[in-house]
């Protein structure tokens, strides 16, 4: 494909949002008109849907395979709803999370085993991996406070600390598997320090 897809990840409260927007904001100054955002589970009128039916506050208990499950529906939706046809068309996808987040929070946080997210992987996605990754990374206790903040908590929010400490664990295993594609950025620095580690990964992949 002629595009490019690149993700933002991290457990909640690291700021992942906001440098997603940061990067866009970046990116298409020099790209005008090529760069998209977009964010999973989401992205297109049924994956926001599925979103709703994970996230919403006070839901009744999911599964942790049926989470998988639903992550994976919303993905292949994504995928051939916005993503493919994006990247066809040339442009600089930004997603605010990925698959990677799937070996984090239904691997490691929910205790899937890594085999049957794999397959789904393959299955979903036909081969296509995101070309670089952010991984915003800060203590759990740091995330956590900064998520109490907010007035409302979304049901995946309001999970235990051991439960952020597993997710957080298995993104760090991750950035370790896969060193030359994700990118560990110190998000327990300020807003700005944040940005300019940003600015300097994606000028060191010739986008800026």
């Amino acid at each position: 494909m002629k595009g490019l897809l690149i993700t933002f990840e991290g457990i909640e409260g690291v700021g992942k949002t906001t440098q997603v927007q940061r990067a866009f904001d970046l990116l298409e100054a020099e790209h005008p008109g090529r760069v998209v955002v977009t964010r999973e589970p989401g992205g297109t009128r049924a994956g926001e849907a599925i979103r709703e039916i994970m996230l919403q506050s006070g839901a009744a208990y999911i599964d942790g395979m049926t989470e998988m499950l639903l992550v994976f529906a919303a993905r292949r939706q994504h995928l051939r709803e916005l993503i493919e046809p994006a990247l066809q068309a040339g442009k600089i996808v930004l997603c605010d999370r990925f698959t990677d987040a799937t070996f984090a929070y239904q691997g490691g946080g929910r205790g899937v085993p890594e085999q049957h997210i794999e397959r789904l992987q393959d299955m979903v996605q036909d081969g296509l991996r995101p070309h670089l990754t952010l991984l915003f990374d800060a203590p759990v206790e740091t995330g956590l406070a900064r998520l109490r903040a907010r007035k409302d908590l979304d049901r995946m929010e309001t999970e235990a600390v051991n439960f952020f400490r597993q997710v957080r664990a298995k993104y760090l295993e991750l950035a370790a598997r896969h060193p030359d594609r994700i990118h560990v950025i110190d998000a327990n620095a300020d807003i700005e320090t944040v940005s300019a580690a940003v600015r300097t990964i994606l000028a060191g992949h010739k986008l800026c």
